[in-house]
């Protein structure tokens, strides 16, 4: 089973997610408070992690920049804040996702059944190249990891994913249509900016120069 972790503050809401989940053959486990998170996700790290934004004590947004060093794997923003600069800001502080509160039942199943299908495909081994080279830059696709003149560089789940697609065809340019589509399974819209604020924060941690 599927290991989710579900911080929401709402415990009417957190019951009825919990309980949909469950009936969708997940282990699902409840914080009301983002308190004890870091402890959780490093003691005992789920499969994927859905947090609230607006939380009693520190927010989302801080709970995952507190985490994420700690925790690669899927995070799925659920804000009741219908707002762009809201759900940019998630990305670009490691959030892999995000939906819009009142959540859909559904909606919600399909996000998270694309994140852990997402994350499992990229874990695949058979018959597919381990490790990419790129100058000081070397990927590791059995470890997820990566490392920039021998140090290591901290990814989340999804810009692994990101580099080791582009990394993988390098030299041939992606699409941003082609890149949305493979990395969040859903077709583009003409006005979703995930793939721009992920392709910038990995110019960010891989040291980027326009000018070179």
């Amino acid at each position: 089973m599927k290991q989710v972790l579900l911080v929401e503050d709402d415990e009417r809401l957190s019951s009825l997610i919990s309980q949909y989940l469950s009936d969708q053959g997940f282990n699902v486990q409840c914080l009301f408070s983002g308190e004890t998170l870091l402890q959780q996700v490093q003691t005992s790290p789920p499969d994927i992690l859905l947090l609230d934004v607006m939380l009693p004590g520190d927010n989302g947004f801080t709970l995952c920049r507190n985490i994420r060093p700690y925790y690669s794997g899927p995070l799925l923003f659920m804000t009741a804040k219908n707002d762009d600069f809201d759900q940019v800001l998630g990305l670009e502080i490691g959030a892999d996702d995000y939906i819009i509160k009142p959540v859909e039942p559904r909606v919600l199943l399909a996000r998270i059944n694309a994140l852990l299908r997402r994350n499992n495909d990229i874990q695949t081994t058979d018959d597919i190249q381990q490790t990419l080279t790129f100058g000081q830059l070397v990927i590791e696709r059995s470890t997820r990891s990566a490392s920039l003149k021998g140090v290591d560089v901290q990814l989340t789940s999804h810009e692994f994913e990101l580099l080791w697609l582009l990394a993988s065809n390098a030299g041939e340019p992606q699409s941003r249509d082609y890149i949305h589509k493979k990395m969040i399974n859903r077709e583009y819209d003409g006005l979703d900016r995930s793939v721009d604020v992920r392709i910038s924060r990995l110019r960010k941690k891989l040291g980027d120069c326009t000018k070179n």
